[in-house]
């Protein structure tokens, strides 16, 4: 269970440090992204053209993840991992510009020893009211 909890702090790392190559390697060849931001991204290299695209975005800002209410079930070389994530914008100086919090859902494959992220689904919640997706918990 260790292993699977790893992800999640090499996940944080990377992308505060905005390496691409670092957070890549969290995901497999095929993987799947059913992203809040577009319907489907399949494969590394589509995947690769938007964590390329987030990370150049950020300009010099950061983002700073964490992750609450995480759920981890295993069954042998497959698991399937829960969490709410918050996506925190930093200045340089270390500044909370702003926030934006999603659910996210893993389903991950142990593949020649190595955990690897083979589905990522994030989402969240639609007021019916207003059919805005809540960014805030």
């Amino acid at each position: 269970m260790q292993e699977l909890q790893s992800l999640f702090d090499r996940y944080k790392q990377s992308v505060y440090q905005k390496d691409t190559e670092s957070f890549l390697a969290l995901f497999d060849d095929n993987v799947r992204v059913f992203d809040m931001w577009a319907w489907t991204y399949d494969g590394l290299a589509a995947w690769r053209q938007m964590v390329t695209g987030w990370f150049a975005g950020l300009g010099a800002d950061r983002d700073v993840v964490t992750f609450d209410d995480i759920r981890i079930q295993q069954s042998g070389d497959m698991a399937v991992a829960s969490a709410i994530t918050r996506f925190t914008a930093v200045s340089e100086k270390g500044e909370e510009l702003r926030f934006l919090q999603n659910r996210l859902t893993w389903v991950v494959r142990k593949k020649n020893g190595v955990w690897k992220i083979i589905h990522e689904h994030s989402s969240g919640p639609v007021d019916g009211s207003t059919m805005k997706v809540q960014l805030q918990r």
